[in-house]
């Protein structure tokens, strides 16, 4: 092959590679820098095909669209020195690139400042306020205010901050332990409160039973003698009024009762004078007493 035929080959593969270096595309998501030798030479932010000097200009792309940072867990003092660990996130967009490159240079420079940001706007807002007041609904106003402060530092940056949020807050683990030892105490507290009011309204209830128990058996007892008193009396008052109709009749019944209840059976002895008026009726008919007595 002829040394011109290999000169020309040269050329073109030069050429080529050439064309390929100055060549590049720009997507609808992503804006570039062309740098030459780190100064700015121009800002695309056209999607299409784009060239710029081969070997020389360098290209550095950003995303523009909304980006999202999750923040690292950072433990935040409250004004009543409450200990929160405290994780947020941030959702952000690169609206001025150049800034952007000479501020943090990249994404990863971006997420290493908005760890110390986020920290400082955490601290400045947190620690003015009480543990109280972060469990209440003015935490809203508390996450307005962290927002305004994140975003008006992240200026700085060449972003734009479309929201900061604090995605969830806890107590260190001992802290927890701790409100968890004394939810625990207080519970218990509160049970022993209540055992003691339940016993003491069951000995209240137990002694007015049986105070109710001890006055009702009394009253029927109360009627129950009456009861009897009266029935004794009316059954007097029918013995008095058959005896008077018959004394020798009732004489003979009494005695007769009587001698039942004295041998029912089980004795039959009787230990006593034979001529006893137990046994009149034995001896005469009549009922007749002893001429002895």
């Amino acid at each position: 092959m002829k040394k011109g035929s290999i000169a020309a080959l040269l050329l073109v593969a030069i050429a080529a590679i050439s064309a390929i270096s100055a060549a590049f595309t720009v997507r609808e998501t992503e804006q570039v820098l062309v740098l030459r030798f780190g100064e700015l030479q121009r800002q695309i932010t056209e999607p299409g095909l784009h060239f710029k000097l081969p070997f020389i200009d360098t290209t550095v792309f950003y995303d523009n669209r909304v980006l999202d940072y999750d923040a690292q867990s950072q433990e935040i003092p409250t004004a009543d020195q409450k200990q929160l660990v405290v994780n947020a996130f941030a959702r952000y967009r690169i609206v001025n690139a150049l800034q952007f490159f000479q501020a943090v240079g990249s994404e990863r420079g971006v997420e290493q400042r908005f760890d110390s940001l986020i920290n400082s706007a955490l601290r400045r807002v947190l620690g003015e306020v009480e543990l109280s007041v972060v469990l209440t609904p003015e935490r809203a106003r508390l996450m307005e205010d962290f927002t305004s402060i994140v975003a008006e530092e992240a200026e700085g940056f060449g972003v734009s901050v479309v929201d900061v949020r604090i995605k969830r807050i806890d107590l260190p683990q001992e802290n927890s332990d701790a409100i968890f030892n004394r939810m625990r105490t207080q519970r218990e507290q509160e049970a022993r409160l209540v055992r003691a009011e339940g016993d003491r309204e069951s000995q209240r209830i137990t002694a007015e039973a049986d105070k109710q128990q001890r006055l009702i058996v009394a009253e029927s007892r109360r009627d129950a003698e009456i009861l009897r008193g009266e029935g004794d009396a009316e059954a007097q008052r029918l013995y008095n009024g058959a005896y008077g109709q018959n004394v020798e009749f009732f004489d003979f019944w009494r005695s007769m009762q009587a001698m039942d209840r004295a041998l029912d059976g089980s004795n039959t002895t009787y230990v006593g004078p034979p001529d006893s008026d137990f046994f009149r009726f034995f001896r005469d008919g009549e009922g007749a007493a002893s001429s002895g007595q």
